[in-house]
């Protein structure tokens, strides 16, 4: 549906709320057609966001181990690669 959402289940280390809330952050304005939000979106987006970020959490702890980590890094740690002298 939405190809900037990476694949969280099976990273290592876990992935952390700062990236469950990112991909929420972009399922929500995919399925919302929300690109800024403004004083009007906000509240009804952001309590979207937080409920897609727990139901997340939710499905990534109740979920079997991953048995091969996912071929791509959540934009998050691909921002941490590029800081790092290769």
């Amino acid at each position: 549906m939405c190809r900037n959402i990476t694949t969280l289940r099976g990273l290592e280390p876990a992935a952390t709320p700062e990236e469950l809330t990112a991909a929420a952050r972009q399922y929500v304005r995919k399925v919302s057609g929300v690109t800024t939000v403004n004083p009007r979106t906000e509240l009804a987006f952001e309590q979207a966001v937080a409920t897609v970020a727990e139901a997340t959490t939710t499905l990534l702890a109740e979920l079997p181990p991953r048995r091969q980590p996912p071929p791509t890094l959540p934009p998050l740690r691909r921002l941490g690669q590029e800081a790092q002298p290769r």
